[in-house]
């Protein structure tokens, strides 16, 4: 089985995050950048499904040179090879473009991402990749199971769950739930220093996006802590202050 896990280098959520040039730029000055979780766990999912069916495990990031210590890290989790589209990734039909193009030349049964990245939370990568390639896609899927090429994906759905059934290939979102996040040992650490990591060019894609302006969440208000007893207190703050009521 030929498993291709699509990774994110997203800023740590401890991070500082600003904004230069009018808000129209990301500050990435002093950011530390990490493999975005959820796309973690469709790696952790992809190395114990390749192990299973002795096959193998590509991750594949579009982003510049500085994301090369979160690809190593992906190797050092257990992918057997990786790599990286030279290029920014601007936005998500971008990505999917690029990541469908060399998935087009290199066949693969299962491709995995996450169910978002945690920096833009699009969710939308794994289903322009469907489209793309002409498979069939599932996002934000909370199990999977894969037994003689036939896939069985969990997912959770309003008042209960939903279970889907679908042959490989298949491109698959994976969310908290399909595995337990990898913790590369020495051994992982040591060897992914010399395995493949190839770099190609991006291809053209048109760009139907731009970004003008970032802008950071409003502050908190603050708290108005009212005593156990003074319920009349309570109703008025409610209704004259907060206006909920």
């Amino acid at each position: 089985m030929k498993i291709l896990v699509c990774i994110s280098n997203v800023p740590d959520t401890t991070s500082k995050i600003t904004f230069s040039n009018e808000n129209t730029t990301f500050n990435s000055t002093g950011v530390q950048y990490i493999i975005n979780p959820y796309d973690e766990i469709a790696l952790s999912k992809a190395v114990d499904l390749a192990v299973a069916a002795s096959g193998s495990v590509t991750v594949i990031t579009v982003g510049d040179a500085a994301t090369e210590p979160t690809i190593r890290k992906a190797l050092a989790i257990g992918a057997d090879n990786a790599v990286r589209i030279n290029a920014s990734p601007s936005d998500a039909w971008f990505v999917a473009n690029q990541i469908a193009a060399y998935a087009k030349n290199n066949s693969f049964d299962l491709i995995l991402t996450g169910r978002e990245s945690i920096d833009y939370n699009g969710t939308q990568v794994a289903a322009m990749l469907g489209e793309l390639l002409g498979m069939p896609s599932v996002s934000i899927a909370k199990g999977l199971h894969i037994e003689n090429g036939q896939v069985s994906v969990e997912r959770e759905i309003e008042g209960g769950k939903e279970v889907l059934t679908a042959s490989l290939p298949i491109v698959i979102g994976a969310a908290e739930g399909v595995a337990e996040p990898k913790i590369p040992n020495m051994r992982g650490i040591m060897s992914a220093r010399t395995k493949p990591l190839e770099v190609i060019e991006p291809i053209a894609v048109d760009s139907f996006t731009k970004i003008t302006s970032y802008a950071t969440p409003a502050p908190r208000g603050s708290v108005t802590l009212v005593k156990e007893d003074q319920v009349e207190e309570l109703v008025n703050l409610l209704h004259n202050e907060a206006k909920v009521i």
